[in-house]
């Protein structure tokens, strides 16, 4: 093993692997070190989806100057040459993967988060077509396996129609399943080799692609590798400090890419930085994996941080784990809240919230209102027996696939709530029993109408998207009318988080004076995110990481060739 390269990529999620391989393309000699016996980090573990304006795929209408306008009305403390070079770079680096065979399909009909705001567009997310797992041989064996909420039965890959499909059962959705079965079981020889799905999908897929270009490549990929420092000499940094379970203690590189996660799994981290109180336990990002790392390296040397109270909020639930005692799962909530026929409310019983909105405004929603009552943080999800036979809520299957008697004893009253009527589950929930009952009605008027009064849910297009058009006459409303009634609570969750080293319109990390540190670069939720406090669509995660991976191996070429 080499000990000198040009670029040295902390980090094997979606931006560390691209980074990499760009550089790579660029004639540079690159390098991976991922700390976790696995590779692919929360990207593999995630949807996979890109938010890419003016992407340019299917005859997609948009352009720049509507995409600025969005992010313009929607952001708020967002570095504006960083958004300009987010959207000047996001289509070049769609089509440089299309070049290297790695390929998305568009949803045209997809809503911008925030979809009433100027210059929303739907169709600007973008997914990885499935990838097949026997192209990178064994390999593929050692990427972090998607979490349960990716999977039909925690074994089936499932992508993102299909899960649409599933999750709300639209028309179809048992052949939908009866596919997915077949493609699985029909699979002979893969099942003789092992249990899990050779097809990858969502974020899966992403990395999978990734890697096997990689692999095609020669570009060493070191798993439990983990970051422990960065060497500075002459004002430059030339190398890394690495903790492994081999020899290699110390790289040299030319320039060094930090895309290691944030700090989510950090309770310490978490405890100095976010506005309320958080557990780690919450958060839907792999265990133990992201601590912060690469952020600490980089402060220790100077780097200035942004947006540190942030996050990718996300609502999630517990539940205990079926195969591993006294050990409880987060599983999300990203459509749950959504369903109609459901209201959630806090602990004084209250609303607080459109329940359709996104799952980040969602989180962002929970905060603003514990701040203000105390009485938030977790909250509660409410819904009927007609909620709980058509749709999932988090790990508990819908009753026509897991009726009330295929739940363990020890979940109820401990993970899900049942009463027979309204009051007595207040009880239960220790809420007021005549608001919760208030606000019962409430919703059963606004389900009447189709208008909510209070908070409009159902009245944007994003909104109506996820509802159940099934339902009239707002999709997003359900009468909460049939007993017995049941609960679950929410917490906030999080898909990582959004603060971190701030960084320039290149990728460069700037010092605490707001000057590049020659050498050092991030991408990821390493660096702070370029849209601030905002999530502005399905795939704002990962869009920025890719692209500013992207514009980091680019920037890193033209210095090394100057």
């Amino acid at each position: 093993m080499n000990d000198a390269y040009d670029v040295v990529v902390a980090g094997s999620g979606g931006a560390g692997l691209l980074a990499a391989l760009r550089a790579t393309h660029l004639g540079l000699r690159a390098i991976v070190v991922e700390k976790s016996h696995r590779y692919g980090g929360t990207s593999a573990t995630s949807g996979g989806g890109l938010w890419i304006p003016n992407h340019g795929l299917a005859g997609h209408v948009d352009d720049e100057a509507q995409a600025l306008a969005y992010l313009g009305a929607v952001t708020q403390g967002a570095d504006p040459k960083r958004l300009r070079a987010y959207i000047e770079n996001g289509r070049r680096m769609v089509s440089y993967l299309a070049d290297v065979g790695i390929r998305f399909d568009v949803i045209p009909d997809l809503p911008d988060y925030f979809s009433n705001a100027p210059g929303a567009v739907a169709g600007r997310a973008l997914f990885p077509v499935e990838t097949d797992g026997r192209l990178l041989g064994d390999e593929y064996l050692a990427m972090r396996e998607p979490p349960y909420a990716f999977k039909m039965f925690d074994r089936y890959s499932v992508d993102l129609g299909q899960s649409f499909a599933l999750s709300a059962r639209r028309f179809g959705w048992q052949w939908v399943a009866a596919k997915i079965l077949l493609k699985y079981w029909l699979d002979i020889r893969w099942r003789m080799k092992t249990r899990r799905d050779r097809r990858a999908t969502m974020g899966a897929s992403l990395i999978a692609g990734l890697r096997r270009e990689l692999s095609r490549r020669g570009v060493p990929v070191l798993l439990n590798t983990g970051l422990e420092r960065l060497d500075v000499a002459e004002g430059r940094v030339v190398g890394v400090g690495l903790s492994a379970n081999r020899p290699l203690s110390y790289l040299r590189a030319k320039a060094v890419v930090l895309a290691a996660g944030g700090f989510e799994q950090s309770q310490a981290m978490r405890d100095r930085c976010m506005l309320v109180p958080t557990d780690a336990k919450w958060s839907l990002t792999p265990p133990g994996a992201n601590v912060g790392d690469a952020i600490r390296a980089g402060e220790a040397i100077g780097a200035a941080t942004e947006f540190m109270d942030c996050a990718w909020w996300a609502p999630s639930m517990q539940l205990p784990a079926r195969d591993v005692p006294n050990v409880d799962i987060t599983h999300p909530m990203f459509f749950d809240h959504r369903h109609p026929h459901s209201v959630c409310v806090n602990r004084l019983g209250s609303r607080f919230v459109n329940e359709s909105c996104s799952y980040d405004r969602f989180g962002i929603a929970m905060i603003e209102d514990h701040r203000r009552t105390g009485a938030n943080v977790p909250c509660w999800m409410i819904f009927d027996a007609t909620y709980r036979g058509k749709y999932p809520c988090g790990g508990i299957m819908p009753s026509s696939v897991m009726p009330d008697r295929r739940i363990p004893p020890d979940w109820w009253d401990n993970y899900i709530y049942r009463a027979d009527s309204v009051e007595a589950l207040a009880e239960k929930l220790s809420l007021d029993r005549g608001r919760l009952a208030r606000v019962i009605n409430e919703m059963n008027d606004y389900a009447a109408t189709g208008v909510d009064l209070e908070f409009g849910r159902g009245k944007e297009a994003y909104d109506r998207y996820f509802g159940d058009a099934r339902v009239s006459p707002n999709p997003c409303l359900g009468p909460i009318e049939k007993p017995p009634y049941y609960a679950i609570r929410i917490d906030l969750g999080d898909l990582g988080t959004k603060g971190g080293l701030k960084a320039d319109e290149h990728a460069r990390v700037l010092d605490r004076r707001g000057d590049p540190i020659p050498g050092l670069y991030a991408a990821g939720n390493s660096s702070a995110s370029v849209f601030g406090n905002c999530y502005p669509g399905s795939g704002g995660t990962l869009g920025p990481a890719l692209t500013f991976a992207y514009i980091a191996a680019n920037d890193i070429a033209t210095a090394l060739a100057a």
